[in-house]
């Protein structure tokens, strides 16, 4: 820790140091003789230099520049080649971008940290065609596994298959193949939502599911017209299966558990920083996790910046809110300051809670997960301890339950500024018109993921209908010119972590087909870097330090190989990352 207080006190002098930079370089722009004195200026050398690109800074008060220079992690001067090459000492890393565009650390503000790393661990079922892939895939998996050995995969969505399967429930697979092709072990397929699963008859019998199992309050076990379980698990009664996978990984060692949550940050870490994020935003983790996150931080073992969510039941938050809150612990690497909760659930798995039935199942409106009780109860606790409330509502009626339930909770407190505590509602979907104004006017972040709007695009006229998905899907236009702050992610491992597939979808909402959806919601692309950036920052209380390059920022820089802000739009995808830089320090290059 000694080694961070000296970085900072050397930045503070020369934080002071660049001001007067700063101020001339208002004077460079309109005087070219005022770049003689700035040369003169004696500086102290920078640890690092960026220089010979083109800077999108995302600060109002210099919005472009071609160089920065950066001491420990701080950025202490940011201009012209010129003005910068007074910073540059014997010891200086001088990083020459060759024109390449650098922009403020991509900040994902929803993505579920160590689900990232477990994906990688387990099988992709994103890649799958139809539902005989993803057969042929767990068949070759049980011929390689242990005797008892549980499969794990992710990544599904059947909407996404080329086909329904046949035979199906309501659009969903049966168990009987893939009971098939692995008798002996069970099997536990997460949908890509992560709102549903899919368990083939090893792992029910194991959880001791049978036709009288009931549904648990908040979800349910699809069966067949026989009463048979079909092997799909929505929502809550996922837990079913979940418990039967956790009875079996309980036999690991405490030392065994730590290596496997270790290895599942390290994972998730290098993959988010090889696609330019340099904070994470994390949607919901238990006290183990944080417990590893700060002793890894101690270890400075951890690349990343990570803000996290608690996610528990009101009871064990009333125990834990008071001893897990942190901000920008050790060097800025750590926050723990929200609580996470849930109101409904997914699309595709017909979760999401509608105001009205869903148009392709009219049987349906969705379902309430965590009771309106449970998110009053984590509100009042959000309020008690200063933490940030977010809680996931992704169909109108999910929504609106919560925007009433922060405006009275709001209500209640009237010593609190509700604008002031930047709650956050995670995903904001779908929406009736008559709840957009309400996230300006109660302060509402509204935590958006671009991807998910060209994602879903294929089945969300089917569910809603032309007209409620015109009024209210993925508007991202209409709450901006509302006055809401929108800040973008990608709900990883639900969709790849990649920032630039996101951004792309937030300016282009084209889908893989071709179809552009609902094209009035487009972002600039001024306003889809704000929001993975400085919106971002804004969602975690962190703008101060965070998302723009300025003087006296941190110096968390994305290098990109081609420029998003201008070249043809198609092209976006094909940008690559070649450089991720964290505090000054390089922790990914290409």
């Amino acid at each position: 820790m000694g080694d961070w207080k000296r970085v900072t006190c050397g930045v503070a002098m020369l934080v002071a140091a660049a001001s007067v930079v700063g101020s001339r370089f208002g004077q460079a722009r309109t005087d070219a003789h005022a770049m003689a004195p700035l040369q003169s200026l004696t500086v102290t050398p920078a640890d690092l230099v960026l220089r010979g690109g083109k800077i999108v800074t995302v600060d109002n008060a210099r919005p472009e520049a071609q160089a920065l220079a950066a001491v420990g992690d701080t950025i202490v001067a940011v201009g012209s080649n010129l003005d910068i090459q007074p910073y540059i000492g014997s010891n200086t890393r001088v990083i020459d971008l060759r024109g390449a565009l650098a922009v403020p650390g991509f900040i994902d503000a929803h993505a579920h940290f160590t689900g990232v790393g477990q994906a990688a661990r387990n099988l992709k079922l994103g890649t799958a065609n139809d539902w005989a892939d993803i057969v042929r895939m767990v068949g070759e998996a049980a011929k390689a596994a242990r005797p008892g050995e549980w499969i794990l995969g992710r990544g599904w969505h059947q909407e996404k298959w080329s086909g329904r399967p046949v035979p199906n429930v309501e659009g969903f697979p049966v168990h009987a193949d893939l009971s098939r092709v692995s008798p002996e072990n069970p099997v536990w397929l997460t949908h890509a939502s992560g709102h549903a699963g899919f368990a083939n008859a090893k792992a029910m019998e194991l959880a001791g599911v049978t036709p009288a199992t009931r549904d648990p309050e908040g979800g349910v076990i699809l069966k067949g017209s026989d009463g048979n379980p079909t092997g799909l698990f929505n929502e809550r009664a996922q837990s079913i299966i979940a418990s039967a996978l956790a009875r079996d990984r309980a036999k690991r060692t405490p030392a065994e558990v730590e290596a496997d949550l270790r290895k599942d940050i390290e994972l998730a870490a290098a993959e988010s920083l090889s696609k330019g994020l340099t904070t994470i935003n994390d949607a919901g983790s238990p006290p183990a996790t944080i417990e590893l996150l700060k002793k890894m931080v101690d270890e400075r073992a951890l690349p990343i910046r990570l803000w996290l969510m608690l996610r528990e039941p009101p009871d064990r938050l009333a125990v834990d809110l008071p001893r897990y809150r942190i901000v920008n612990y050790g060097d800025k690497r750590l926050t723990v300051r929200a609580v996470k909760r849930a109101v409904d659930g997914a699309l595709g798995s017909r979760g999401a809670w509608m105001l009205e039935p869903y148009s392709d199942l009219p049987s349906t409106s969705g379902i309430n997960t965590d009771s309106l009780d449970d998110i009053r109860q984590s509100a009042e606790l959000a309020i008690r301890y200063d933490y940030q409330l977010c809680v996931h509502a992704i169909g109108d009626r999910g929504n609106r339950e919560v925007l009433n339930i922060f405006e009275e909770t709001f209500r209640r407190h009237p010593e609190k500024d509700g604008r002031a505590l930047r709650w956050r509602i995670e995903h904001v979907q779908h929406l009736d018109p008559a709840d957009i104004p309400r996230f300006a006017r109660l302060g509402v972040i509204a935590s958006m993921q671009g991807v998910h709007a060209t994602s879903d695009a294929p089945y969300v006229l089917a569910r809603l209908g032309e007209t409620r998905a015109g009024e209210g899907a993925y508007v991202w236009q209409k709450l901006m010119k509302a006055g809401a702050v929108v800040a973008n992610g990608t709900d990883a491992p639900v969709e790849d972590i990649d920032p630039i597939a996101s951004f792309y979808a937030s300016v282009a909402r084209k889908t893989k087909d071709g179809l552009i959806f609902f094209p009035s919601e487009r972002m600039s692309r001024l306003e889809a870097l704000r929001s993975y950036t400085l919106n971002a920052a804004f969602a975690g209380f962190d703008e101060s330090i965070k998302g723009s390059l300025a003087v006296g920022k941190l110096a968390d820089v994305t290098v990109l190989s081609k420029d998003i802000m201008t070249i043809p739009e198609d092209q976006i995808p094909t940008t690559q990352v070649l450089y991720t830089i964290v505090g000054g320090q390089v922790q990914f290059a290409r």
